[in-house]
């Protein structure tokens, strides 16, 4: 149904509210960004930056490091917002994504909860197909301006 059309037999008006995507930006030494291989659904064998949903109640720093930790092993801290989009690519799933810069602080790396079947580092400029059109602008924000460190 539309939202902005209520119903003709009770006069509901369905409302929905876009959920929020959280995503840490990690780069090492050589400026490469983490990213990791998804291992299912729609997008499995794609990559993306580590990234998940914000659960109701959960305050979105803690959400981006709690995500980045369940997909990664890493445990990190956060600078700062570096980026938010709206992600239309899922119509029937939208999202506001938000992206974070973080620092390693601890951690072993490795594919930790099965949603990523392989991390990597990889150039900005030149990404492996990535998985979400977002993260492509994220990474060519990245490549241009050489920030997020």
């Amino acid at each position: 149904m539309d939202p902005t059309t209520p119903c003709p037999g009770c006069g509901y008006r369905e409302v929905r509210y876009p959920g929020v995507g959280v995503a840490v930006i990690v780069r090492d030494g050589e400026g490469r960004v983490l990213l990791g291989r998804r291992a299912g659904g729609r997008r499995a064998g794609l990559w993306c930056i580590p990234c998940g949903r914000l659960e109701w109640g959960e305050e979105v720093r803690a959400a981006a490091i709690r995500e980045f930790r369940e997909e990664t092993g890493l445990e990190v801290e956060l600078a700062g917002v570096y980026d938010v989009h709206s992600n239309f690519h899922d119509p029937d799933r939208l999202t506001v994504g938000i992206w974070f810069v973080g620092r390693v602080t601890g951690g072993r790396l490795r594919p930790a909860d099965g949603e990523l079947s392989e991390l990597g580092w990889f150039d900005p400029a030149q990404p492996p197909e990535l998985a979400f059109p977002t993260d492509a602008l994220v990474l060519r924000r990245l490549a241009t301006e050489g920030q997020g460190q």
